[in-house]
């Protein structure tokens, strides 16, 4: 069988790797830098957990037509790129290939389940972060293991990322796992703003008080809407704004856990806007705004979050201290 990554990235190269480096064939589909990149170097995939895997050989092709082979298609381009993406697919794929939406965001799944019909599309979801250290090199830095919508399309490919150390855990009901990996993501703007590591962001209060604001906000509009967050941290959902705002010493007693993360660990927002790239800030804290706006209300601290990287993109904005930054969302 073969597996292939459509928008081989940052995620899409540390899972495909991962699943190479376990003996399944995978083919990368992405941009020709990267293409090159990995050509020269291979790929070297390290975690927090101390593994370091080294794939010499990788076939990295450029363009849509390397899916058409592949009996699994994994998709990790940007949010972005989701409806193009799902185009390009379409004329490639064969039928009843099953694709699999390993993406940020809501709402990617449908989009890929629209414009795919004669595929099996289901929703995943990667709770960790990989940063891109360049040359091929990629790391895991948080932990977590792969969600994944519950389907008996996945039966043959379980033991692949089994070995691959990437086991897939399958849910019944995808959508409250995918809101309760939104709530951690909205620390990806304040991450990106704080222009430091996620560690050394999250030790700092005012910095996790932000955090804690967008994710009370959105808490709030889930309630209204009637959606429940799934459990994917040891703390329950509607508990992390409350152990976020503790001082910064009994939080690290309580939650040792969550400061455990690697140092290299960085959000991929931060990437983004590092390679000037425009970040995927619409659907993360876009999406509390439209929930919002779907239940005829407001949701200001999210959409400030939204205007400060924004700015970022631009090039206008310096690191903002976690004091600063708080004062500017909640005033």
């Amino acid at each position: 069988m073969t597996i292939a990554v459509y928008g081989a990235g940052g995620i899409g190269c540390y899972i495909g790797g991962r699943l190479a480096a376990g003996g399944s064939e995978v083919v990368f589909i992405g941009r020709q830098r990267l293409a090159d990149e990995v050509a020269e170097h291979g790929l070297h995939l390290t975690d927090y957990l101390g593994a370091d895997l080294v794939v010499p050989a990788v076939r990295f092709e450029t363009t849509p037509a390397a899916a058409g082979e592949a009996d699994l298609v994994l998709v990790t381009v940007k949010s972005a790129g989701t409806a193009t993406a799902a185009d390009e697919l379409a004329t490639v794929l064969k039928p009843g290939a099953t694709v699999v939406s390993f993406q940020n965001g809501i709402r990617n799944g449908e989009v890929l389940h629209e414009r795919l019909p004669e595929q099996t599309v289901l929703t995943g979801m990667v709770p960790f972060n990989v940063l891109n250290r360049g040359g091929g090199a990629f790391h895991q830095g948080t932990q977590g293991k792969l969600d994944v919508q519950k389907h008996a399309a996945l039966e043959p490919y379980a033991e692949a990322f089994t070995r691959a150390g990437l086991p897939l855990t399958q849910h019944d009901e995808i959508l409250p796992v995918q809101w309760a990996k939104l709530l951690l993501n909205l620390n990806n703007p304040v991450n990106a703003l704080s222009d430091l590591p996620l560690r050394d962001e999250l030790a700092q209060r005012a910095y996790r008080r932000c955090l804690a604001a967008a994710q009370t906000e959105t808490l709030t509009l889930l309630k209204a809407a009637g959606i429940k967050p799934a459990q994917v941290t040891g703390v329950p959902p509607q508990r992390l704004p409350g152990l976020l705002s503790l001082p910064d010493f009994i939080f690290k007693r309580l939650a040792g856990k969550m400061l455990a993360i690697d140092p290299l660990a960085r959000t991929s927002m931060w990437e983004d806007l590092q390679a000037g790239r425009r970040t995927e800030i619409d659907y993360l804290n876009g999406e509390v705004v439209r929930l919002a706006e779907s239940l005829g209300r407001s949701a200001p601290i999210n959409a400030k979050l939204i205007e400060l990287i924004r700015k970022a993109e631009s090039g206008t904005s310096p690191a903002i201290p976690g004091p600063t930054l708080l004062k500017l969302i909640t005033s």
